[in-house]
């Protein structure tokens, strides 16, 4: 069993996140979900990122950083695009981390945005669509490549789609068998680390 905590996209804690999050708990595993906004859902993904930029990108992070303080150490972290940004720093600079879950997004690992080389010894599955414009199209693909390139058990997982938020079953941009099989791969992840 694994304990993890997961968050939620720049539209919000969505009936599909808790969805998802609910699949693993029935695999037997451990899920945090914690809302970033307060309740607010957004009708699109502009909308979400409009209203984190109001508190701002580094504070918002930060907030879901400081959740982890409440919860042990020894968590996978997880995060579906926007929740990449606090799962990722997270998973690279708080001691004791199982693995990481990198949802639609990827940070890079060197440069200006990096919080710097991965831990050795934390597993990092990465998961996207090989035509998302914004995995694709905003150079996340790369840094998920440096990773897979640079840290010893990563994985980089590329299902055929353009959509973003293709595992959010609430969501028109859902994809039922790429979410099939990314949850697959998630649960074979959880079971060994």
């Amino acid at each position: 069993m694994a304990e993890i905590l997961l968050f939620h996209h720049a539209q919000g804690l969505t009936p599909g996140v808790r969805s998802f999050a609910d699949d693993i708990r029935a695999a037997g595993h451990i899920v945090h979900t914690p809302d970033l906004f307060d309740g607010r859902t957004f009708p699109s993904i502009e909308a979400g990122i409009a209203y984190i930029g109001e508190i701002g990108f580094d504070a918002m992070r930060e907030r879901g950083v400081r959740l982890a303080d409440d919860l042990p150490a020894g968590l996978v972290y997880a995060g579906f695009s926007f929740g990449v940004l606090p799962a990722q720093k997270l998973a690279q600079t708080r001691p004791g981390a199982r693995g990481a879950l990198l949802f639609y997004s990827c940070l890079p690992i060197s440069g200006e945005w990096a919080f710097g080389p991965w831990p050795a010894g934390v597993p990092v599955q990465i998961h996207g669509m090989d035509n998302d414009p914004i995995f694709v199209g905003e150079g996340d693909i790369d840094a998920a490549r440096e990773i897979v390139e640079k840290v010893e058990d990563a994985e980089l997982f590329l299902y055929p789609g353009d959509q973003h938020y293709f595992a959010d079953s609430s969501l028109p941009s859902y994809d039922a068998d790429a979410t099939a099989l990314l949850t697959l791969r998630v649960l074979e992840f959880l079971n060994r680390v």
